[in-house]
């Protein structure tokens, strides 16, 4: 029986849809509408070539199978606005933060823990500010989350919080260990215990001891900028981030200066790698290739870096309400969203406000498809590439 394709899930979060396409040939195997996934939540990859989402307007976890007949597996009700979204390296035990939606201040603090074995699910408050979160497993799952002003790292017991009473109440961590304010992104690494969260100083890593968190030495940026956005890699056990540097004006994005940031945990180096001015952000791991998108007011492109060193860039036809000089990169304009698979070559680009997705072969650099869907794709949309098998549940941190 030959294996199934790859598949693109793209989201339009503001036109509330979903389009499951086969890769490269685009067509539709699934669809959902009125449905309006959290961007900044974004997919979580599980195993089978499963992914979760949540869906901030009926406040749902979705674990969708795109390779099955029904693409809905679950739908479990969770408290809203989903700001993070991650789970134990099994799959099983998820947890869902919240925080800022379409605010200008982070309003909530609730966080709800499920188990979908079990179907048991629990809503408790914690505290306000956009935490992020990881589970680290085990027989006794830890939930840790990452909060900002003061920083720190809060242990939870999984267990303790699915046994929480009714009507949300106010749960303390068992353990802490303190951050400094300004933590952004956040990573783990299954095999080892570790978990990773991105700061002005470094990346603040720790180890699992029991049902503790021991800190460990600070990984520097090694550069004057930082990485608001952290990733593992499970090709090669590494993390992958952008440093952006400048002046943080956001009405001078196109002066920003980005790098892509690579530590190898198993070594301990880090390189380094030019990107060029203006908006990057997050990235995509493929095969043999790591993929980021920069928009800037003079061309934007994708670059593709090789397992082997290489750098690629491919220009990317304009958008329609990009962002511009003298405006800031977010509110009001049309972004990019980049996907693609570790167990793959395909590396998927989205053209916000036009409702099409670029397919590159990145062994290649040429685009062998452009996908129109019959939605804008608001401010980028969303998108996740998976295939049944290709690992890439071995991150266990929604993206």
């Amino acid at each position: 029986m030959p294996a199934a394709p790859p598949v693109l899930l793209v989201s339009d979060h503001v036109d509330g849809s979903v389009h499951v396409l086969t890769v490269p040939g685009g067509s539709v195997v699934g669809r959902l509408t009125g449905r309006h996934l959290s961007e900044h939540a974004g997919f979580l990859a599980l195993p089978g070539g499963r992914v979760a989402c949540v869906d901030d307007r009926r406040g749902e976890l979705l674990v969708l199978d795109p390779f099955a007949e029904k693409l809905v597996e679950h739908a479990v009700p969770v408290a809203v606005p989903a700001e993070h979204l991650a789970c134990d390296p099994s799959g099983r035990r998820l947890a869902v933060t919240t925080g800022l939606g379409e605010n200008s201040e982070p309003w909530s603090d609730l966080l709800t823990v499920l188990d979908l074995a079990t179907g048991d699910t629990a809503r408790v408050r914690t505290r306000v500010g956009e935490p992020g979160v990881t589970v680290l497993g085990g027989d006794d799952p830890l939930v840790v989350l990452r909060h900002r002003e003061p920083g720190e790292l809060a242990v939870h017991r999984f267990a303790d919080l699915l046994a929480a009473a009714p009507g949300c109440p106010r749960v303390a961590p068992h353990a802490v260990l303190p951050l400094p304010d300004d933590g952004h992104g956040d990573a783990q690494a299954p095999g080892t215990g570790h978990v990773f969260a991105a700061t002005g100083e470094g990346v603040h890593r720790a180890r699992r001891e029991g049902d503790v968190l021991a800190a460990e030495a600070v990984i520097p940026w090694e550069s004057p900028a930082r990485g608001w956005y952290l990733r593992l890699d499970t090709r090669r056990q590494a993390l992958w981030s952008t440093l952006r540097g400048g002046d943080p004006d956001p009405l001078r994005w196109p002066e920003w200066t980005n790098q892509a940031w690579h530590h190898d945990l198993e070594t301990g180096r880090t390189l380094h790698t030019e990107l060029g001015p203006g908006l990057v952000f997050r990235l995509a791991l493929a095969r043999r290739h790591t993929a980021f998108t920069r928009i800037h007011p003079d061309g934007d492109e994708l670059v593709l870096l090789g397992a082997d060193g290489t750098v690629r860039r491919l220009p990317l036809p304009a958008m329609n309400g990009a962002p511009r000089r003298g405006g800031t990169p977010w509110e009001g304009v049309q972004r990019r969203a980049v996907a693609a698979s570790p167990g793959s070559d395909w590396i998927a680009v989205t053209r916000g406000g036009h409702g099409e997705v670029h397919l590159v072969n990145a062994e290649t650099g040429h685009e062998a498809a452009r996908l129109r869907l019959g939605t804008p794709l608001h401010h980028g949309g969303h998108m996740t590439l998976r295939c049944r098998n290709d690992g890439a549940d071995g991150d266990p941190v929604g993206r």
